[in-house]
């Protein structure tokens, strides 16, 4: 059961090990894009690919459904990136069911774990899995994998080494249910622990007022989706721009904090105890360029500066 890239990989994983995959549970096509073309999940179009048996509910507790999961006779579940199943659904399966999560538990729990690791400037994270229970990542842990996390590191790295070693950990969680060699370790429950909600526009808007170490975290932990953003001030004319990629420059200056510097095919904003040199960026309404790219022919004023907005 899963829907995006993320989840492929575990599927995969299960198909070279030979094991006998019988279903596979996705969203329903939908609408994407500017001209809305209806879009098949990435799962569903690899498992057309394996000419797997696919099932798209729209609603998890359909009778119709329930009876299309019960007669797959599939003996364990594995849920990579889908929803919140109901009991009705986990509890089929003699073996119980599993799932993947990009976190180690029982931080991180939530649908953006990935992101929220880089956004809060941590330097390990991991997966896990654990057999599902009545709430959302808190069932008891099978398996956990380490991952390090560089000081450059985009969420969208993080995504693909994660990818890689949640495909192992899924083959290595199946291998040990399937010869009995399974155990779990309850999950700890304290109010202190990180959580991964989900992330909104609001949440991509850099403060340039906040630490510059903060403001990296936050544009390499959105990078390169859904993107950190803000707003570039040239006299009356506000620019909308995503930043997908940027450097910390520690200094000393006396700048007003967002003042944009253009210096030698190069833009800098002035914060707190240095400057963001921006990298790489996205206008609104352009492509997506380098900065050093975009200055050959784009022109900033003298008095620039950005300032987030919560409106576009």
């Amino acid at each position: 059961m899963g829907t995006p890239d993320f989840a492929v990989a575990g599927l995969k994983s299960l198909l070279a090990h030979d094991y006998k995959v019988v279903g596979v549970v996705t969203a329903a096509d939908k609408p994407a894009g500017r001209g809305r073309k209806i879009q098949e999940s990435a799962i569903k179009t690899y498992a057309k690919s394996k000419k797997l048996q696919i099932l798209q509910p729209t609603n998890l507790k359909d009778d119709g459904f329930l009876d299309q999961l019960q007669k797959l006779r599939a003996n364990l579940f594995i849920v990579v990136a889908f929803r919140m199943l109901p009991k009705v659904v986990w509890q089929i399966p003699e073996h119980g069911t599993f799932n993947l999560h990009a976190s180690l538990l029982p931080e991180y729990r939530g649908a953006a774990p990935i992101n929220w690791a880089i956004i809060n400037g941590e330097k390990e994270t991991g997966v896990t899995t654990f057999f599902i229970d009545e709430k959302i990542d808190t069932g008891n842990i099978i398996l956990q994998k380490k991952a390090p996390i560089a000081s450059d590191e985009t969420a969208g790295s993080l995504h693909d080494r994660l990818m890689a070693l949640g495909a192992e950990t899924i083959v290595e969680t199946v291998r040990q249910i399937d010869n009995g060699s399974v155990s779990v370790t309850e999950q700890r429950h304290s109010k202190g622990l990180k959580k991964a909600p989900k992330i909104f526009r609001d949440t991509c808007a850099i403060d340039w007022h906040a630490p510059m170490e903060n403001i990296h975290n936050l544009i390499r932990g959105l990078s390169p989706y859904p993107a950190a953003w803000s707003t570039l001030i040239q006299g009356s004319s506000q620019i909308h721009f995503k930043l997908f990629s940027a450097a910390k420059l520690p200094a000393t200056h006396e700048h007003e904090i967002g003042k944009v510097i253009v210096k030698d095919k190069s833009l800098k904003v002035a914060v707190k105890n240095g400057y963001i040199e921006l990298l790489e960026i996205q206008l609104a309404g352009k492509r997506r360029t380098m900065v050093k790219d975009l200055l050959n022919g784009y022109r900033i004023s003298e008095g620039a500066y950005v300032r987030s907005t919560q409106s576009q």
